[in-house]
């Protein structure tokens, strides 16, 4: 079997357009991926989650390699988030074995997840300001040892959404991450939380290939596609306007997030 014969045009597209909106917003793709597959395809949930998770290894060990490169990294936030997040990950998908969920009922656990995951990443998006001005003139002054038991406790959430849905590191995880460290600037929590990504969705990701729900050739077309997505949407996003775009993304996650509600 050659090359192009493993590459599926439609899923190829879909990455592109998907690479192309996270190039322009700088919005996690699992926010994007996972519903497009689900809704517009027809991928099982689970499925669509697994591939997604090896997919978002894969691209986002290319950004923490820059990052690392250029030294952006706050390696001590990373790690405080994947001390939480990796055990975390990790005892969500063996309870997930354990219990022996049926296709239809992971289904739904995985849909519910989901389409609450992607709601929140909206309204992260929508109304992040607002959340970190009200947060700054309410939240008392926290010391090291709170900040680093409120950003592991962070890493359990976010491993287990990520988990689930593959959604929750980038703007949740985010909004979060700048209302603990104000001080840091915000290009180095990015890249923080682009660094603890890798691990948590390889790990995450590893899960689910052992659970049987991978899909290899998905990955491979959604990969060919979103690349140059990714490249192109990173040129452009310094020509559109930021307020425009946020708002129209997080509108559309709203109704995905609806619809996947409502599978």
């Amino acid at each position: 079997m050659t090359f192009a014969q493993l590459i599926d045009p439609a899923f190829m597209v879909s990455g592109f357009g998907v690479g192309l909106l996270v190039g322009l917003t700088g919005v996690g793709g699992g926010s994007l991926m996972t519903p497009l597959l689900i809704l517009l395809f027809g991928i099982h949930p689970s499925t669509a989650v697994g591939s997604d998770l090896l997919y978002a290894a894969i691209t986002k060990t290319a950004g923490a390699a820059v990052h690392g490169w250029n030294r952006t990294v706050e390696w001590r936030v990373t790690a405080r988030l994947a001390a939480g997040s990796i055990p975390a990950a990790a005892l969500t998908l063996v309870l997930l074995y354990a219990l022996g969920l049926g296709d239809g009922a992971l289904s739904r656990v995985v849909s519910a997840v989901l389409g609450v995951a992607v709601m929140l990443t909206a309204v992260a998006l929508i109304f992040r300001h607002t959340i970190l001005r009200f947060a700054a003139g309410r939240l008392p002054p926290l010391d090291e040892r709170r900040v680093t038991i409120l950003t592991v406790a962070t890493g359990v959430v976010l491993g287990v959404l990520v988990s689930l849905s593959s959604v929750g590191a980038g703007a949740l995880g985010m909004t979060v991450l700048v209302m603990l460290y104000p001080r840091i600037p915000t290009v180095r929590l990015v890249a923080s939380d682009i660094a603890h990504a890798v691990p948590l969705t390889l790990v995450a990701g590893i899960g689910h290939w052992l659970l049987g729900t991978v899909n290899w050739l998905l990955i491979g077309s959604l990969l060919v596609g979103s690349i140059p997505g990714i490249v192109l949407g990173s040129r452009l996003a310094v020509f559109l306007p930021d307020g425009v775009l946020r708002p129209v993304l997080a509108g559309i996650l709203l109704i995905v997030g609806y619809r996947v509600l409502a599978i």
